[in-house]
Parts: structure tokens; sequence; C-alpha cells
């Protein structure tokens, strides 16, 4: 305590010599005065690092956030920082080009059914297709909302369809007769009656016709409509860190409309994931089914040699290298032996050895079956 205490002391008297001497001096050498003010500022900053080297700079709130990607001047959208590292695992859904030409059917599709439908002008378009967490979906989601749950029969999996409440009371009120050019009645707080969770239901079976038409050139599927939630908690089909691709869009009538939004998680488009990396419908990846025919054909036409193996017999070198010119040397075939047929050393039939006319032929009687790979058990 007693050498703190005299060091507070050195210090203080240190202070008050240079701040007499700073005051003694002031109009006689600016130049020189500013020079020794930098030199002990920079020997004030080496005095605040740390003992071990460590600067002592803080950063501030501004650069905090822009190391964590939180800064809120963004207007494009793009994150930065940790927060674009923690969602850079996110699939971007420009892999799955077919994505764009599916929902583009659906949007035509779908003014054209619910014009049908309502019997008022509507036009439907696309607002964005996004990947996002599913978690962070169901929490962004604006209450009072409606949430239906559909199936992909074929895929075995679930898909969920968001209408807000500006397209719920904007529907119910064509449906009902109401007037143009006034804006539907809404009443905040009060849960949706059952005429207007049947009339939504009735345009979601509309909607999920088109999506199912919409997906026919590129694989057939079956949407069934399986239950309606105004609860998000109750519409979870995925895990709230699982990967989606969500699309927006935007229904209009004249005055009138809203929102309406589509999800499917990633494992229910992984059945037709291959499908719908296709830059185009009908893309082969590189395979071109002519020359495909082409190299059939000519495989067919190609001509393969043939050996007859009457009888094999084996014998040591030393036997080998005492052949003499007209040495015999006896086979163990008989006119009833079967004789193998090879196309190179592949045995490929077995038969009886007889004459055609002039010729020497063979009569197949058996074929050989290429034997399956015995893979061990892991």
């Amino acid at each position: 305590m007693a050498d703190d205490e005299n060091e507070d002391v050195d210090d203080e008297a240190v202070a008050a010599e240079w701040a007499a001497m700073a005051e003694e001096g002031d109009g006689e050498g600016g130049d020189d005065d500013d020079a020794m003010a930098a030199e002990w500022a920079a020997m004030a900053d080496d005095d605040d690092d740390g003992a071990d080297g460590a600067p002592g700079r803080v950063l501030d709130q501004d650069e905090i956030d822009s190391l964590l990607g939180f800064e809120g001047g963004d207007d494009d959208g793009e994150t930065t920082g940790i927060h674009a590292l923690i969602n850079s695992a996110l699939v971007s859904y420009e892999r799955l080009p077919m994505l764009d030409i599916v929902f583009d059917r659906m949007v035509r599709m779908t003014s054209t059914s619910l014009r049908n439908f309502t019997s008022d002008n509507i036009e439907v378009s696309i607002d964005n297709i996004s990947s996002v967490r599913f978690g962070d979906y169901l929490n962004s989601i604006p209450l009072p909302a409606m949430l239906a749950v559909f199936r992909a029969e074929e895929w075995d999996n679930y898909g969920l369809m968001t209408i807000d409440s500006n397209l719920i009371y904007s529907i119910v009120d064509v449906l009902l007769g109401g007037r143009r050019g006034t804006a539907p009645m809404r009443i905040e707080g009060r849960p949706y009656t059952t005429i207007e969770q049947n009339l939504v239901e009735r345009m979601i079976a509309v909607i999920l016709k088109d999506l199912c038409a919409s997906f026919e050139p590129l694989s057939p599927v079956r949407f069934t409509f399986d239950r309606l939630e105004t609860n998000p908690r109750f519409a979870t089909i995925a895990r709230p860190p699982n990967a989606a691709i969500l699309i927006k869009f935007r229904v209009d009538m004249e005055d009138r409309g809203g929102r309406l939004e589509v999800l499917f998680p990633y494992a229910t488009l992984e059945p037709i994931r291959e499908l719908l990396l296709q830059r185009f419908m009908g893309e082969k990846f590189g395979r071109d089914s002519i020359w495909e025919g082409h190299l059939a054909s000519e495989l067919w036409c190609t001509k393969v040699p043939v050996s007859a193996i009457l009888d094999e017999q084996t014998m040591s070198l030393r036997e080998v290298m005492r052949f003499e010119v007209g040495q015999t040397i006896p086979l163990q075939a008989t006119p009833t032996s079967d004789v193998e047929i090879r196309c190179g050393n592949v045995p490929m039939m077995k038969g009886n050895m007889g004459k055609a006319g002039q010729n020497v032929a063979v009569k197949v009687q058996q074929s050989y079956v290429k034997p399956e790979l015995n893979v061990p058990a892991q």
C-alpha cells in the first residue's frame, strides 16, 4: 500500500511540474510544445497498455455491431460478420433453378383459378424466393394469421401455407358480397369464426390444386390439406434449425388484397432434388440419347472373335521345352465331350461338336450366366 501511495505522489508531482513548465512556455515555442505534447500522449498510450503488451483500446458499440453483423444501416438485407457465418449453412434456392419455373407456372394458374373462385379481378405475383430457417420463420409470422399444413403424398412429407389477416378478410369480404372500394372491417383481438375458416379452406384447396398442377410436368405429386392452425406452435412440421424454401406471393384485388406464403422444408423437396437442379425441363446432364442409340447400334454390328476349346491340359515347363516336331499330344476329349466357347478368357457358351455341310459346327447346349459379385458384409 505504501509503495502505491508513493507512486501516486510521484506521478502527481511530475504532472504538476510539467503543467508549470507548459504555462511558462506558452507563446514562446508553439511547434516544440505540439511535438512534446504528441510525444507525451504516445507515452501515455504506452502506459495504458497492459503488462503483457496488449493494447488498451476498447471497441465502441458501432464497431461491435459491425463485427457481429447487426448493423441497422444495411438497406439491401445483406448480413455480415458472425451473423453471416451462422447463416452460411443455409442452401441458397438459386441452386434449385427449376423452382422459379414451377412457381412462375403456379402464379399464372392461381390467378385464373382465384378469378373463377371469387368472380373478381385478382392478380397474383411473386415477391421473392429465399432460404430461411424454419424456427426463424415461425417467429417472424405476423399474427393474427392462418397457417395451413398440407401433405405431399408421394414425397411423404409436409409443407406450410400462411395467409395473412389482410388476405383473409379480403377473401371473406369478396365471397360474402362486400362492396368494392371499401376496406374490409377488421376487429383486432378476436379469433376467426367458423365461416371465415371454412371460406379460407376452400381457397386453400384451390391453391393446392394449382400447386399440384405446377409440379406435374416435373414430378407428379398430390398435395392434400391436413389441418388449419392459428397458433404457429401447432403448425410445426420441421425442427427449428432446419433449412426451408420460402415463397412469398402477393394477391391484389383492386383496392384490397394481402400476402400468401408457401414454405417447403428441404427434406420435403429432397426426393426431387435432382430434378430441381435442372436448368431447363428435360435436361439430361450431359447424356445424349442420339449418341446412345448410335453407339448401341454400332455395338450390335461389331465382330467379336470367339474360340472353341476342345480340351485343356496342364503341363510343366520342362515338358513344353522338350516338344519336338511330329510329337503327338493326346487330348481327353471324345466325340460326345462338351466344347466350351470363349471370348478372350471369358466363357460364353457350352455345346457339342458336329458338322454342318463342309464346316465343323458346335451346337449350343448351355449359356453361362454372369456371376454376381459377392460383396462381403461390413
